[in-house]
């Protein structure tokens, strides 16, 4: 990766609707060129992926939380793919110490989580306990990595 790579990818990152014309404006390429950096950046999955960037709370999603959570050694495979399939989970990150995953979820309202806590997180393969620490609000989201 060279200075116009790292380039393509700091102005996607913030601006992932830039034209090939703009791109090649802002990093000093040519269009064409331009074009072929970010087919070789995607093809080399540096690039994953493109999407809008939503406000939680204007859909209606104003509770957001954190849920730390240990899974039954033999059944973590099993709570990984369940996590992954549901749509209240943002993220979900294994992890080292006192509990094995940290997720992040956002519901409409707290009576919201409170049922996802009891009725479906329970309910998922392999889970022993968990904690939850609620986000009072967000001080910064979506931090960029070409800085």
């Amino acid at each position: 990766m060279d200075r116009f790579d790292e380039a393509i990818l700091r102005e996607l990152e913030a601006d992932g609707r830039l034209s090939f014309a703009e791109l090649g404006d802002r990093t000093g390429l040519s269009k064409s060129p331009c074009w072929k950096r970010v087919q070789a950046l995607e093809a080399a999955g540096v690039i994953r992926g493109y999407r809008a960037d939503l406000d939680p709370a204007l859909l209606g999603l104003s509770t957001l939380a954190f849920v730390q959570v240990t899974v039954a050694f033999e059944r973590h495979e099993a709570f990984e793919q369940a996590v992954a399939a549901h749509p209240s989970v943002l993220s979900c990150h294994a992890t080292v110490g006192a509990t094995d995953y940290l997720m992040q979820v956002i519901m409409p309202s707290m009576a919201a989580l409170d049922d996802f806590l009891r009725q479906t997180l329970w309910r998922l393969p392999g889970v022993e306990r968990f904690t939850t620490t609620l986000a009072m609000r967000t001080i910064k989201y979506n931090g960029r990595l070409m800085v």
